[in-house]
């Protein structure tokens, strides 16, 4: 199993990740986040429960790769790198009480001669732990640490081509596990059987290619649940005049298409709903004429406000953010928010979820746009019916 792309791509890759670190004054980057350390190398395992990390260094042409001794075949398998830029810990080193991962890191940076410069560390992302950036200070002491949080993130925020293609594959699996759902989910069915079908979709594709595990779980909100997003799926059956709000995402080579939709098994839902949809989907309608490359991200949460002023309809959390590849626990970004202060400029290539959701105590309602910023404008990366759903 090849890298998912060719090597000048990823050649392209650290290039510019390596031009962000000069503009921050940093020598050496330590990557933990699993996304960025497959951007950046194509290295893909389910191995981000240990600690694992890429190092790129302005010094070396090549990134490493530094992870637990029965992962460093995937690393062989999955990316291009030479044999000396693999470098394995011993499993002792896991779960251990006296030595740690981070340890064996640092030894392979003073060896590099890395030790004495500046160190940028992701120090908010969910692999990056406390007792990491502790015994990684304290074993290099003469390095000077800094915040690279996000400077892999940003990087990633303008697709290639190529990347593009990746994201177009996850849609038309996106449409398929849409689809799936609206198809399963019926009055008398059990949550987790639709949530199974659903997930059948999602790992099994197209005809065509492969689908892929999602960064989130199937979200999947019925009745009384239905009135807050983030909450998957009990045994209890959907019951006649319920809704139903769905998150989903068709994903392909780790690139996510997210998708959201709201089904009403019944015919009459209740005004509030219906009231809310047709607002909802109106002022979506009219905010993706208004997204194009120029415009901000604010400016385009500003132009959703104006679209629904007219309504009591009321959002109070961003309208979307950026996507691409990722791995659990979520598949945004980290980069640009829609929302007031963002001052992003929207640029092609960018790929972004919008996702209008609205919870109120008595009913809840979701839907979606996942598009790719064009010379023009935009253009959906799915295809499926912008609309309430009654069963």
């Amino acid at each position: 199993m090849p890298a998912a792309f060719e090597a000048q791509e990823y050649r392209d890759r650290v290039e510019r990740t390596k031009k962000a670190m000069q503009d921050r004054g940093m020598d050496l980057l330590v990557i933990s986040h699993p996304a960025n350390m497959n951007y950046l190398t194509g290295y893909d395992g389910w191995s981000f429960y240990v600690h694992q990390v890429v190092l790129v260094s302005l010094n070396q042409d090549e990134p490493m790769w530094l992870g637990r001794g029965m992962d460093a075949n995937g690393a062989r398998l999955t990316t291009s790198l030479s044999e000396d830029n693999i470098r394995e810990y011993a499993d002792d080193y896991v779960h251990s009480l006296v030595k740690h991962p981070m340890h064996f890191v640092a030894d392979v940076i003073k060896e590099k001669g890395w030790d004495k410069g500046s160190i940028g560390v992701e120090m908010d992302q969910f692999y990056y732990t406390h007792r990491n950036h502790v015994e990684l200070e304290k074993s290099l002491p003469n390095a000077t640490f800094k915040d690279a949080n996000t400077l892999v993130n940003w990087v990633r925020v303008i697709k290639s081509d190529a990347e593009i293609e990746f994201l177009r594959k996850a849609g038309k699996i996106a449409t398929k596990v849409m689809q799936t759902a609206v198809d399963s989910i019926n009055v008398g069915v059990r949550e987790c059987d639709a949530a199974a079908a659903i997930a059948q979709a999602q790992y099994s594709g197209t005809k065509e290619f492969a689908g892929d595990y999602p960064a989130i779980v199937p979200l999947m909100m019925a009745g009384e649940a239905a009135s807050t997003p983030h909450l998957t799926w009990t045994e209890k059956t959907y019951e006649k005049d319920e809704a139903v709000l769905l998150e989903l995402s068709g994903v392909y080579r780790h690139y996510h298409c997210p998708i959201a939709r709201t089904i009403f098994l019944g015919k009459n839902p209740p005004p509030l709903m219906k009231e809310t949809a047709e607002v909802v989907i109106d002022g979506l309608q009219k905010t993706l004429e208004f997204v194009k490359p120029g415009v901000t991200a604010e400016e385009v949460e500003e132009a959703w406000r104006k679209a629904i002023a007219h309504s009591k309809v009321v959002k109070e959390s961003r309208l979307g953010y950026s996507i691409g590849v990722n791995y659990p626990p979520d598949w945004g970004e980290q980069t640009i928010s829609f929302r007031p202060g963002d001052k992003t400029v929207l640029k092609e290539n960018m790929a972004v979820h919008l996702i209008p959701g609205i919870w109120y105590k008595e009913v809840g309602f979701e839907i979606d746009a996942t598009i790719q910023i064009t010379p023009d404008g935009n253009e959906s990366l799915f295809d499926f019916p912008v609309e309430l759903i009654l069963k």
